[in-house]
């Protein structure tokens, strides 16, 4: 399918690796140009660096931390004109509910809800002036089903739920959408890392340990970038205008619900 975005500009952050790069390639594929973010250059480089040689688009790479006020200011610099957003921050970490103080909500917020708003306030203005846009946040299948070792994630990506399903009927008369994507258990570094948790939690393997957490998942598997990345470009598309403040789960059917 022609996504009919071929010559688009998309922001990609969180960007040089598992799901954000994930969906940097399927817009790369779609012949999209792309800004990457990442904090770590090395591999923000050499993910550039193999996209723009497989897919021949140009790829801007800009290693900052995006969470920051100055490192937000280095890639919207860097980034102009973008016509599409997609926002991604890693997770807080895990833990009990006694173990968190006002500021480790506060840090979660920042990565998980304030730096994606702050990314969407400055992009959607150039967006509504041309008349079209697509933004696509990376969230969590928390926000359907708080995770109890998540709670910090679960509260920042919750706030972010809210806001974008207000904003996304503010923008969507403009040609403008706002979506997000709700990922269950993908294989990436996340996943690797609250298996070793579960490693070290119950002295076990970690191939048992995953094999534990897939039984839990009616496809018996974890996710895929590719497949994620597949889902957010087509949000991205042309096709996708009347997709409207959705959040839609790729969690291979962990969350058992109707609707």
């Amino acid at each position: 399918m022609d996504l009919g975005i071929r010559g688009r500009r998309a922001l990609v952050t969180a960007a040089s690796k598992g799901l954000g790069r994930g969906c940097a390639e399927a817009l790369a594929a779609a012949g999209v140009d792309l800004i990457l973010n990442a904090r770590g250059p090395e591999a923000l480089t050499a993910t550039a660096d193999d996209l723009a040689t497989r897919h021949g688009v140009k790829i801007t790479a800009i290693a900052a931390d995006i969470t920051t006020e100055a490192g937000r200011a280095r890639v919207l610099d860097a980034a102009g004109p973008v016509d599409i957003l997609v926002t991604n921050a890693g997770g807080p970490p895990p833990g009990l509910w006694s173990d968190w103080d006002r500021e480790d909500f506060i840090r979660a917020l920042d990565a998980n809800m304030l730096t994606p708003i702050a990314l969407m306030k400055a992009t959607l203005p150039g967006m509504i002036n041309r008349g079209w846009g697509r933004v696509v946040n990376i969230t969590s299948q928390s926000v359907k089903s708080p995770i109890a070792q998540l709670g910090l994630s679960n509260a920042a990506r919750a706030g972010l739920t809210g806001y974008v399903g207000g904003t996304a009927r503010q923008v969507a008369p403009h040609g403008v959408t706002i979506n997000n994507l709700l990922p269950g258990i993908h294989a990436t570094d996340r996943a690797d890392a609250l298996d070793q948790g579960v490693v070290k939690a119950q002295s076990i393997t970690l191939d048992e340990a995953r094999a534990q957490r897939a039984a839990t998942i009616p496809a018996r598997r974890y996710g895929t970038a590719e497949e994620f990345g597949a889902t957010c470009a087509f949000l991205c598309s042309t096709h996708a205008g009347f997709i409207i403040g959705q959040n839609i789960l790729l969690d291979g059917g962990a969350f058992n619900a109707t609707l």
